[in-house]
C-alpha cells in the first residue's frame, strides 16, 4: 500500500546532482510528502555516476542512483528540475519535451539561441523558467515594475547584485529580471538603455538608463537590491536570501503546480498566482 502511495506521486529528476543546488533539491524532494525523487543526472565520467545519491553526499543509501543517462531518466519521471549551465539545459529541455515531462528551468547566463530552442521544446511540454524561484524575489520583481512605472526618469536605477565567488555569470538571472521589471515598468526596451559592467572613463549616466552591478565573494547566497535614486532621494528595494532551500522549495513547488498544464512557457509569476 505504501509502494502503491508512492508511485502516485509525481517522479522528479534532479539534474546536477553533485553541485550545492543539486543536493539542496535531494534533499528537499525527499522531505516532500508530494513528490518522489525518481532519478538523479550527473555529466558523463563524473565521480557519482553510478553511486548511490546518499553516500555520495556523505550519507546512509537513498536508493537512487546517479546516472549519465538523461533519456532513460527522464523517461519515466514527471518533472525535471534544473540548475545547470545552459547548454546541458537546452539538451534537457528538448529530452523533457519527448517525455512529455514538466521541465524546471533555474538555469542562468542563457542566450538568445538558447532561449529560441527551449521556446521549441515548449511547444510540446510545459517549461517553468525563472531566474529566482523564491516568493520573495518574485514579489520583488512585481514591486520593482510598480516602483519604475509610478516614478519618472529623473530617477536613476541601479540593480545591485552580490553572490558567492564561484557563480559564473553577470549579472544574476535575478538582476536581469529586475532589470527587465524596471524597463517594462517604464516602457522601453531594457536591451537598449542597460548599462552593465561600467569601467574607465564612462563619460556621465545617460538619462533613463538602468544600471547594473556585481558584487562576487565569499558564500554569499543571493542578495538584490533595486536603487532608484534622484537628487535628494533614494528609494531602495531589498531582497536578501541566507538559505538555498528557498529557491529549491520553490523549485518542487513549480514541478507540482505544471502537472496537467497545456504545454507552453510560464514562470514564477504563473506558478505563484502573481
Amino acid at each position: 500500500m505504501a509502494e502503491q502511495a508512492a508511485a502516485d506521486k509525481p517522479g522528479i529528476v534532479v539534474t546536477g546532482a553533485s553541485g550545492r543546488m543539486g543536493q539542496m533539491l535531494i534533499r528537499t524532494v525527499m522531505e516532500s510528502p508530494d513528490a518522489r525523487l525518481a532519478g538523479l543526472i550527473e555529466r558523463e565520467g563524473h565521480p557519482w555516476v553510478g553511486r548511490d545519491a546518499g553516500v555520495a553526499m556523505g550519507g546512509a543509501p537513498i536508493g537512487v542512483t546517479v546516472t549519465d543517462d538523461p533519456l532513460s531518466a527522464f523517461a519515466t519521471a514527471q518533472a525535471i528540475i534544473d540548475f545547470t549551465a545552459p547548454a546541458a539545459t537546452v539538451e534537457f529541455a528538448a529530452l523533457a519535451a519527448q517525455a512529455r515531462a514538466v521541465h524546471v528551468i533555474g538555469t542562468t547566463g542563457l542566450s538568445d539561441e538558447d532561449l529560441r530552442k527551449i521556446s521549441a521544446a515548449a511547444r510540446h511540454a510545459v517549461i517553468v523558467r525563472a531566474g529566482n524561484m523564491s516568493l520573495g524575489v518574485n514579489l520583488l520583481v512585481q514591486l520593482t515594475r510598480k516602483v519604475a512605472a509610478a516614478l519618472d526618469a529623473d530617477f536613476d536605477i541601479e540593480v545591485i547584485e552580490a553572490h558567492h565567488g564561484r557563480k559564473v555569470d553577470a549579472p544574476s538571472g535575478t538582476a536581469l529580471m529586475l532589470g527587465q521589471a524596471a524597463a517594462e515598468g517604464r516602457g522601453v526596451n531594457l536591451a537598449e538603455v542597460a548599462d552593465r559592467g561600467r569601467d574607465g572613463i564612462t563619460g556621465e549616466r545617460k538619462r533613463g538608463h538602468i544600471g547594473f552591478s556585481s558584487i562576487r565573494g565569499g558564500d554569499i547566497v543571493g542578495e538584490h537590491d533595486v536603487m532608484f535614486a534622484a537628487p535628494g532621494e533614494r528609494i531602495i528595494l531589498r531582497h536578501v536570501a541566507t538559505d538555498r532551500a528557498v529557491f529549491a522549495r520553490g523549485a518542487l513547488k513549480a514541478a507540482l503546480w505544471g502537472q496537467d498544464r497545456a504545454p507552453g512557457e510560464y514562470d514564477m509569476l504563473d506558478v505563484l498566482g502573481l
